[in-house]
């Protein structure tokens, strides 16, 4: 059997994609399953143990017929038995007809659900992990939706540990903070920065209740302005820089407690068991985090992050 899944958004998209392929791929060990994804996510199969190919293609450019017509003439020399889909567009649910794949499934909203042999209700109000394992029931599965998971690759987890010694950081663990800027969601207006001066508050009370456990902050490519910020204000903070997605989950795989806001490495933490306390502005966590116990989410009264107060994120981690 072959499968192609579309999965167009941002890398914390695809990890919460993974249960679904990872459940596919259980039922189906001899398939192979290949997903198109937008540029900006195709890193995050690097992590991926059940996917066998990746083939990107920007949902959200404006694409012309010869882009289109290109991404069809790929799908169709692949001959696959079954496409799942998470785009909803007309174009979307247009191109997966005309490839001639005869099992099409998606969700049974917008205006792709005219083109689907096998539509899905779709449950919103759920977590997105759940939400997008639905999609299973287009082949009559009805396995629970598997915890979401990661292969780290061995050369990831000796890349981390190597620099953990670099770091002087012993076996004793460290805290690890991901706060940093990202450039794709301001443009976009979204609310995912926690102000320094609050950071700052933060690793104080921690580098003065437990002085013994490292502090450490992860440099993404977007972060410079936020790391250099922040060093100012707390100079004995470590900074990590993963190269790439699989040394950005050892790192936090390392990690006694992630601080972060809602973003990739916050599925990161939770594909990895690492214990998360995760803030959030406007959106709704119960989308976005499971209940397991080891990922606990902030929420700002107000949909603002900058309105969380310091001592509501001390509270949560001096509890646990």
């Amino acid at each position: 059997m072959r499968i192609l899944a579309l999965v167009p958004g941002g890398i914390g998209d695809q990890i919460l994609f993974f249960p679904t392929i990872d459940n596919l791929k259980g039922r189906y060990p001899d398939a192979e399953i290949d997903v198109v994804v937008e540029p900006r996510s195709t890193s995050a199969y690097r992590v991926s143990k059940s996917v066998h190919k990746v083939i990107p293609f920007d949902f959200k450019d404006v694409n012309g017929p010869a882009d289109w017509g290109n991404l069809l003439g790929i799908i169709r020399d692949s001959e696959y038995d079954v496409a799942m889909s998470l785009g909803r567009r007309f174009g979307v649910g247009l191109l997966l007809w005309l490839t001639g794949i005869p099992v099409r499934i998606g969700f049974d909203v917008g205006a792709s659900k005219l083109f689907l042999s096998n539509p899905v209700s779709l449950n919103l109000n759920q977590y997105a992990a759940q939400m997008f394992h639905d999609l299973v029931r287009g082949l009559n599965i009805t396995d629970p939706c598997p915890a979401v998971g990661i292969n780290v690759p061995k050369a990831d987890i000796d890349w981390a540990e190597a620099e953990q010694q670099r770091l002087g950081i012993k076996e004793s663990g460290y805290v690890l903070i991901h706060g940093g800027e990202n450039k794709p969601d301001r443009t976009l207006g979204v609310d995912r920065i926690y102000p320094v001066k609050q950071w700052q508050q933060i690793v104080k009370d921690l580098q003065t209740r437990q002085p013994n456990i490292p502090v450490a902050v992860i440099e993404g490519p977007d972060d410079g302005e936020f790391i250099e910020a922040l060093l100012t204000l707390c100079p004995a903070l470590k900074v990590i820089s993963p190269p790439d997605i699989g040394k950005l989950a050892a790192t936090i795989a390392g990690a006694n407690l992630m601080l972060c806001t809602n973003s990739g490495p916050m599925h990161l933490a939770v594909a990895v068991g690492t214990y998360t306390i995760a803030l959030f502005g406007p959106s709704d966590p119960a989308k976005l985090l499971p209940e397991n116990g080891r990922s606990i989410a902030i929420k700002s009264r107000t949909g603002k992050l900058a309105d969380i107060p310091p001592s509501d994120i001390l509270e949560k981690i001096w509890k646990g």
